[in-house]
């Protein structure tokens, strides 16, 4: 399968493409690639919000909503949390998400 691309709005405004394997979660897309913001510095496990993002409106329906760690670990761990919020490393990259877009949110 071809590789899926994903584009990260970095905190500068700036975009940056990434291409992404199937299976591969957007955090690890985004630290490979990169990207300014995407710490992920508890290695992907759910419990530290620093790989928080903004995904795109026509693409919160198929990226879907955070469970419920997630979303506590959301509303424990950033003060700049919204309702199109999520973390990427929960954000399993899968073909009927190729193109989606997300905004790198400030962090706390």
């Amino acid at each position: 399968m071809a590789a899926l691309k994903v584009t990260f709005v970095q905190i500068d405004g700036g975009e940056k493409v990434v291409e992404v394997s199937a299976g591969e979660t957007l955090m690890e897309a985004g630290r490979n690639a990169g990207v300014d913001g995407i710490l992920g510095d508890c290695g992907g496990s759910c419990s530290c919000a620093t790989c928080h993002v903004y995904v795109d409106a026509q693409w919160r329906d198929k990226v879907g909503a955070p469970d419920e760690v997630e979303a506590s670990t959301l509303d424990m761990g950033s003060s700049v949390a919204r309702e199109d919020s999520r973390l990427c490393c929960q954000v399993i990259m899968r073909a009927e998400l190729d193109g989606l877009r997300v905004t790198v949110a400030p962090s706390d």
